[in-house]
């Protein structure tokens, strides 16, 4: 059995850490908590799923990431570097469960990326920090599961749009990434062949 990512649903948010089912912290504005069923039915009807969650061989979550269309995550509007731009997906938290596996993070930023992208989104964003020189892992990935580290989201091409004091607002520009018509690459092979 092999490693699998599901989408993060109303059903699929039971297998999602703990941590994540009932916490609505981006879902809030100011003080006012809203009922999550009714925004996970919400933002399900009209985006599809919210998230992806990280399964091993044996089903067990290795971890989850939460994002969406940014207007569904009111919090964003609050913070330094923000607002989020109008019509992109924002990455708004990640979560793993071991840690000793980096490669989980890694593994939901491109399973988020590759949904944008199929989505037709301009672009991907999500809010950063930036660290000084030879912090730790535990600080950089562990502490703060919903603002991460700018060179982490640099290593994917996200570009930093806006900020305020260490913390930004990333952007990674999903306009340039195009499909490649069946049978060009054929073509294009050929022709360096032939040259």
């Amino acid at each position: 059995m092999s490693v699998r990512l599901a989408g993060l649903t109303k059903l699929t948010l039971e297998t999602a850490p703990a941590v994540c089912h009932e916490c609505v912290w981006w879902q809030s504005r100011g003080r006012r908590s809203p009922d999550k069923d009714r925004w996970m039915e919400r933002v399900e009807l009209d985006f599809g799923a919210w998230g992806t969650v990280y399964y091993d061989g044996d089903g067990h979550v290795l971890g989850s990431m939460q994002y969406g269309p940014s207007q569904a995550f009111p919090r964003a509007a609050e913070l330094p570097g923000g607002p989020p731009s109008e019509g992109s997906i924002l990455i708004t938290c990640a979560y793993l469960v071991d840690q000793s596996s980096p490669w989980v993070l890694q593994s939901l930023f491109l399973a988020a990326i590759g949904e944008a992208r199929d989505r037709g989104a301009s672009c991907l964003e999500a809010f950063s920090y930036r660290y000084a020189e030879g912090e730790s892992s535990y600080e950089r990935f562990r502490v703060h599961k919903t603002v991460f580290p700018q060179d982490f989201l640099a290593d994917f091409g996200f570009e930093v749009v806006r900020s305020s004091g260490r913390i930004g607002l990333s952007r990674l520009e999903l306009g340039g990434l195009q499909p490649v018509e069946e049978g060009r690459r054929e073509k294009v092979l050929s022709a360096v062949r032939n040259a």
